[in-house]
């Protein structure tokens, strides 16, 4: 969900980096026995300004290894290596050269913001251990200077241009909207960036954006901007950024007299949206999400009822993506018996079935799965589906 500048290595770093055992490299391979203790590395932020999600996903993936190392039929011991990368770029990167120097993890998951995911990628990279993201969802944050992907670096979540594509084609071939206010926080890439791709979606489509307006982080008076939209012939507003803004904006835009429908991306899916709004405002009201209770399938209704019975609280999107990337690097290692590259090829492989759809990795190491819309109705969840960002 969250998207930030690529993050530029800051030199060269000479690893002498081990998988297994003895003197070979985290990059050699390491066969492995059935019954051997393999270490996982969860490289998240359990403190910091974004604490929220990292201990969510530390949660999700510490489900994923519970439940394996329960199932009788797994065919290793998996030991937890958990550090807090306290919500900084370079702290993470120095806990990822330990994980894969000292602690020897066969991969790692994590962390949960993409500048500090992208921070590992160069240490993964040279010390040959995957690390899989579970919410990295800018394209650049894959990719280095050659435009080639980071061979080591994997993510489960859908790009932010799948969402943003995804919306505009929901807008206008399922909503039947051909004219659309775009009103954006201008002071984040990850709200510019959707901004612009619905913009260029929307109109190749035939659609017209016939007003573009922004905010910034922090803002809360819209009026001003909402005011002058009232004058303004549209069906739509897209409001791309997250919910802390997006609540206040619906709440007065409805004020205001603005009925038209308020689409947005995954950074409006929190329960706090209902709180900043009041939930009899949040009606025809779409966001575009990896993860929802509506229609919930068996597994998923276990996963949440496993989630509750282990933490005493309600699972949300970034613990089931970090669940389900774990559950992969899980799947991948017992594909693959071994550490290193051949681990890496299995990821680079795999067929995956999980909680948030089921994929396989294209050239840019990101999923091939479609995205979810959901409605709210009064504030509640309904009516999720599922749309093909690569639809015309």
């Amino acid at each position: 969900m969250k998207k930030f500048p690529k993050f530029l290595a800051a030199g060269a770093m000479a690893l002498t980096v081990l998988a297994g055992c003895g003197s070979e490299g985290a990059g050699s391979t390491v066969e492995l026995k059935d019954g051997d203790t393999v270490k996982v590395g969860l490289n998240y932020e359990l403190s910091g300004s974004t604490a929220t999600y990292g201990l969510a996903m530390d949660k999700g993936s510490k489900l994923a290894i519970k439940q394996y190392n329960e199932n009788e039929n797994s065919k290793y011991k998996i030991e937890v290596v958990s550090q807090d990368c306290k919500s900084d770029s370079t702290e993470a990167q120095s806990i990822a050269s330990k994980l894969m120097t000292e602690e020897k993890v066969a991969f790692q998951v994590g962390p949960a913001t993409s500048i500090d995911s992208i921070a590992t990628y160069p240490i993964s990279t040279d010390a040959g251990v995957p690390v899989i993201s579970p919410a990295v969802t800018q394209n650049g944050g894959m990719l280095d200077s050659s435009e080639t992907a980071y061979p080591y670096a994997w993510r489960v979540c859908f790009e932010d241009n799948a969402q943003a594509n995804a919306m505009a084609i929901f807008a206008y071939n399922t909503l039947g909207k051909r004219k659309a206010v775009v009103y954006g926080d201008s002071s984040n890439d990850y709200a510019t960036g959707l901004a612009k791709d619905f913009t260029e979606k929307f109109e190749a489509l035939g659609g017209e954006v016939v007003e573009s307006e922004n905010y910034v982080s922090g803002d809360t008076d819209f009026n001003a901007v909402l005011s002058n939209l009232t004058d303004v012939d549209f069906d739509v507003m897209y409001v791309p950024g997250y919910y802390n803004e997006a609540g206040l904006i619906i709440k007065q835009a409805r004020a205001a007299g603005l009925d038209q429908v308020i689409l947005g991306p995954d950074g409006m899916d929190s329960p706090k949206l209902a709180e900043l709004a009041g939930a009899s405002t949040l009606n025809d009201v779409y966001f575009t999400t990896a993860y929802t209770t509506v229609d919930a399938s068996d597994d998923l209704k276990a996963f949440i009822e496993a989630y509750k019975a282990e933490y005493n609280e309600d699972p949300d999107m970034f613990s089931v993506l970090a669940y389900d990337a774990t559950n992969l690097g899980l799947q991948a290692l017992e594909e693959a018996g071994a550490t290193g590259e051949k681990l890496n090829e299995a990821i680079k492989n795999i067929q995956f079935s999980g909680l948030t759809g089921s994929f396989t990795f294209d050239e840019t190491h990101t999923p091939t799965k479609k995205v979810l819309v959901v409605q709210l109705q009064d504030g509640v969840q309904v009516n999720p589906i599922e749309v093909d960002p690569n639809a015309e």
